[in-house]
Parts: C-alpha cells; sequence; structure tokens
C-alpha cells in the first residue's frame, strides 16, 4: 500500500499490476481482514481482502511481481499458499 492511496485504491491498483485486469471503485467489496499471527510463516502479515465479480473470465495475464495469473472454477481450485483458501471461502460466501 502506498502512503497516498486509501485500501480501495491499492487493491484497484493491485489487482490491475497483478493481472492486467482493471475495475472501478465501485466494482470491488471488502470481504475481511486477515491477521492471525501465524498466517504467514515469512512474517508478520495483514491482508485486507477484496472481491470483485466478473460476468465472464476475460483476458489476465501475469504483472508485476506475480507468476501467473489464470482463472479456474471454484470447483478446481489448484493448492493456494497459507490462509488463502480461507480467504477465498469468504468470499466465496459474500456472494
Amino acid at each position: 500500500m502506498e502512503i497516498d492511496e486509501t485500501l480501495e485504491e491499492c487493491a484497484i491498483r493491485e489487482l490491475k499490476e497483478e493481472t492486467g485486469l482493471v475495475v472501478t471503485h465501485d466494482e470491488i467489496f471488502p470481504i475481511g481482514t486477515f491477521s492471525r499471527i501465524d498466517r504467514d510463516p515469512r512474517g508478520r502479515t495483514i491482508s485486507l481482502a477484496f472481491l470483485t465479480l466478473v460476468d465472464a473470465p476475460i483476458s489476465v495475464a501475469a504483472q508485476d511481481d506475480a507468476a501467473k495469473a489464470e482463472w479456474f472454477p471454484v470447483n478446481k481450485v489448484p493448492q493456494l499458499a497459507f490462509d488463502h483458501y480461507e480467504i477465498l471461502s469468504k468470499a466465496l460466501n459474500a456472494i
């Protein structure tokens, strides 16, 4: 997060930087804060997760520091790191 941006602006920027997907403030919704102390073995990490919905898969491409970006059916999500299944589950329960 940059010092001069809101959480929403950060989420929009990061989504674009990591996938090329462009959304507006009206298209993102907060789903939760994840702060369990041991959630990331690399060190203390706090995540504020947002959700956006698309009508159909649109082209995404890994950019910036993302190694890969692609769509998966929610019942075929590959292995996720750390507590990311918990975050995904909360997002799915929000829709």
